[in-house]
């Protein structure tokens, strides 16, 4: 694994974890907030502050890997500790860059801050490769500016991006806003006010579907109810989402498949557009939450696993239809990590390539020789999935009853 070799390179002392199997369980987010808070506030500098967060943050990384190569952890076990991870610096960076910002300002900030995890993030779901896809939300103070106080709070998300991508030894974290209103055309921080009032103006069904992963990871616990309560309207829909926004959601899905995919990809080896990929799992539970999440609380969760799980629970989803989107879901999952461990680079595509193929079906427990069997298994469930697929969410009797 050249991702972990490198982590371990950068901080020796790591290789102790490999002593017991026991140091190589995943720290809880809870634990890893308070490491990353005293770490914050152990340097007056901001950019040594961060480095001390992000060095937390490498070594955590190298005992996920760790865990991963050696079968100790799970796949979604992987994916809530990467998740708990980036959490954790977001939450260090953000004190850093708030005190950094208060400094410069020469007194407190006059609004407070919120950071919602979007995407994969929100679910609980990061790779070894993910960005950390987020929103920012700030509420003025009473008889604050609104005009300074937007100032401050876009002061402080330019100062919490800028400062994980310091260029340094530690891997970088990129936080992404592009999941906000209107895009990278909208503004990078919105009152709490301006996101209600343009949810309940503006929202189209797309922003419905990615409000489904949004979860709040840091900054003001209060502002993050409140917010939890302007979107779940929205996300969970009285009645359930209209059809025509159904027809909405199915058109943009299948503009994704055509126009997405990369020239000259094999859609059968695309872990995330390709066949029975994430996409396609991932789409089907979202959906499903959007048309019964109002009435069924096992599907008011951002994780996708859990969500196909409690539609079976509620008749909403054949048993035997959950298993092969499950079992799609993680074998691209693997897949995807398993790649970025290997090769330290990232990369969306199953190997072809007879050596990354052979360390890439190694580390998901092949044995030597047998990396052949990996293309087949991948192809065989993925191709399940998909059938799924077509006759849930694309079938006109879909998703209101079992398959």
């Amino acid at each position: 694994s050249r991702y972990a070799s490198g982590l371990l390179l950068r901080a020796p002392e790591a290789v102790q974890m490999l002593a017991d199997d026991d140091e190589l369980e995943p720290r809880g987010r809870e634990a890893l907030v308070v490491e990353a808070l005293s770490a914050a506030r152990r340097h007056d500098d901001p950019e040594v502050a961060v480095g001390a967060v992000r060095a937390l943050r490498r070594r955590e990384l190298f005992r996920t890997a760790a865990a991963e190569l050696f079968g100790v952890a799970e796949v979604d076990d992987a994916g809530v500790a990467l998740s708990d991870i980036a959490a954790a610096a977001i939450t260090g960076a953000l004190e850093i860059a708030t005190r950094a910002v208060e400094a410069r300002r020469g007194g407190p900030l006059p609004t407070r801050l919120l950071v919602v995890a979007m995407g994969r993030f929100g679910g609980g779901e990061l790779g070894f490769a993910s960005d950390a896809d987020v929103m920012f939300v700030h509420d003025p103070l009473p008889g604050a500016d609104e005009r300074d106080a937007h100032q401050a709070a876009l002061a402080v998300a330019e100062e919490l991006r800028r400062l994980l991508m310091v260029p340094s030894p530690d891997p970088a974290l990129e936080v992404d806003a592009d999941l906000r209103p209107e895009g990278r055309n909208g503004p990078l921080v919105r009152t709490l006010a301006s996101y209600a009032a343009y949810y309940q103006r503006w929202s189209s069904a797309w922003e419905a579907q990615a409000l489904l992963r949004a979860e709040p990871v840091a900054g003001d616990l209060e502002v993050g109810e409140r917010f939890v309560a302007v979107i779940d309207p929205l996300r969970y829909p009285e009645g359930g989402v209209a059809e025509n926004d159904v027809r909405e959601i199915r058109r943009l899905k299948a503009r994704m498949e055509a126009e997405r995919l990369p020239r000259g990809a094999d859609p059968g080896l695309h872990t995330k557009l390709g066949r029975g990929g994430l996409s396609d799992v991932e789409w089907v539970a979202q959906l499903l939450a959007l048309r019964h999440g109002h009435e069924v609380a096992g599907l008011r969760t951002t994780r996708t696993l859990p969500a196909l799980a409690a539609a079976v629970q509620a008749d909403l989803l054949a048993e035997e239809d959950a298993a092969a989107l499950a079992s799609a879901w993680r074998i691209a999952t693997r897949v995807r990590d398993a790649v970025m461990l290997v090769r330290g680079t990232s990369s969306d595509m199953v190997p072809t390539d007879a050596r990354d193929l052979a360390a890439v079906g190694y580390v998901l427990g092949y044995r030597t020789g047998e990396s052949g069997t990996l293309l087949d298994d991948y192809r065989r469930i993925t191709r399940r999935a998909r059938a799924v697929v077509e006759r849930v969410f694309y079938g006109d009797g879909g998703l209101d009853k079992p398959s």
